[in-house]
């Protein structure tokens, strides 16, 4: 059997939508289809959960209104009518919906948060389910929740290997038929409390499924004809990278490679099962493989990280940075959940880059006691991967150079914007 996951792109619309079930219908089955949330709905839904979670009423309704109204029209475009009996199943999940948001909310962002967006996928693979059927592309719709067991960390759950495993073997049997339909990006408690696995976590749910069932491969459908050395929005002149080891996979997602989920490849490597990224555009041509392959990747590849804050923080009684300061430091950052970008230290000052989220206030405050704390704003991390020192030179050209750092692979510098 295979996998497959589609993100938001491919079924941004109801013209994406039949695209998807033209892919469908092509590739080889047995199956199992991993979709994400549709279009930008993943960000629509984050909105409700603030509006929802701050007591924001108008705003709140505003916004689920706009949700609705989005997913109907798309069912009004595939189905002529939002009442045939197909989408009866659409219709209870809006309805259930509708009765979370008129419950307040807990104190816990994170539980809420959970609860809430996960509704993207429910609706995107609820209606790309019933097309399916409708249009005689029999499936069968699985709720990923009861299948993929994961602990309580709400936002960024850990995967109950064994329970799973033995779950989806139990599931996804293709006794009756030979596609299933699923969602990405969610989990749920061995108590059924929803869970997610990350931002952006649907591959990593294939990669999941893959594994438990021995899949011969997963496909990732994009809207890029594969990987690309640098993103095509930024940088000018981009390059596909026909064939991608494991480990050079994992460096680039790593380092912020936007492709791939970060957690996506250890699943996969485990059980050598390749990995294809292709373009959901032109399914007819050849994306990227992803593989044991030894081969090294030559081309540069260009990552860049807006919206960065750059942080040096200094010890007020002059203790060294050494193994106890530093191994508290790190826990507090995993404690408030952000992730270092980038890390440097000398004898008084640890200094990292980290994404510009709202968990990082309540943790300068907590570091304040005991240091000094320095910050930029607005700055970007550029990493080069296969540098040169023309590239370097090239992609640094009207910024000024706040820190860097350079390995025999990476070259990776803090940037401020000094021209246009």
């Amino acid at each position: 059997m295979q996998v497959s996951k589609f993100g938001g792109a491919s079924v941004k619309d109801a013209n994406a939508v039949r695209n998807f079930c033209s892919i469908i219908e092509k590739i080889q089955k047995p199956q199992v289809i991993v979709v994400s949330a549709m279009g930008k709905m993943t960000n629509a839904f984050e909105e409700l959960m603030d509006h929802y979670y701050n007591g924001q009423h108008d705003f709140m309704t505003s916004q689920f209104e706009f949700i609705k109204g989005f997913h109907e029209t798309i069912a009004m475009s595939l189905f002529d009518n939002l009442y045939v009996p197909v989408l009866q199943p659409f219709h209870v999940l809006m309805a259930d919906l509708v009765h979370r948001l008129q419950q307040p909310p807990s104190m816990h962002f994170d539980f809420e948060y959970d609860q809430i967006v996960s509704y993207g996928e429910l609706f995107s693979t609820l209606l790309l389910s019933s097309y399916l059927n409708y249009t005689s592309k029999f499936n069968k719709w699985i709720d990923v929740r009861q299948v993929l067991k994961t602990d309580d960390l709400f936002r960024d759950a850990n995967v109950d290997w064994d329970l799973t495993e033995e779950l989806m073997q139990e599931t996804f049997t293709f006794s009756d038929v030979s596609l299933y339909v699923t969602q990405g990006f969610l989990g749920g408690t061995i108590s059924n409390i929803t869970t997610t696995l990350g931002r952006e976590g649907s591959d990593y749910t294939a990669a999941i499924i893959g594994n438990v069932m021995n899949a011969d491969s997963v496909t990732v459908w994009k809207d890029v004809p594969g990987i690309l050395n640098a993103d095509p929005r930024i940088f000018p002149d981009v390059e596909k990278l026909d064939a991608l080891s494991y480990a050079e996979t994992i460096e680039l997602s790593y380092y912020g490679a936007q492709v791939i989920h970060p957690k996506t490849i250890k699943p996969l490597q485990n059980k050598q099962i390749p990995m294809f990224v292709n373009s959901f555009f032109h399914p007819e041509l050849l994306g990227t493989s992803i593989s044991e392959n030894e081969q090294q990747n030559e081309i540069p590849v260009f990552i860049l990280k807006k919206d960065q804050v750059f942080i040096t923080f200094s010890s007020r009684d002059f203790s060294f940075i050494a193994e106890d300061n530093l191994s508290r430091i790190l826990a507090m950052f995993s404690k408030f959940r952000v992730r270092i970008n980038l890390l440097q230290t000398s004898a008084l000052n640890f200094t990292v880059c980290v994404d510009n989220r709202k968990e990082l206030m309540p943790l300068l405050e907590t570091f304040g006691v005991d240091f000094f704390t320095r910050y930029n704003e607005n700055v970007e991390l550029l990493t080069i991967r296969n540098y040169n020192e023309r590239t370097i030179q090239e992609k640094t050209h009207g910024y000024q150079i706040i820190d860097s750092q350079i390995t025999r692979k990476n070259a990776r510098f803090v940037l401020w914007k000094t021209s246009v």
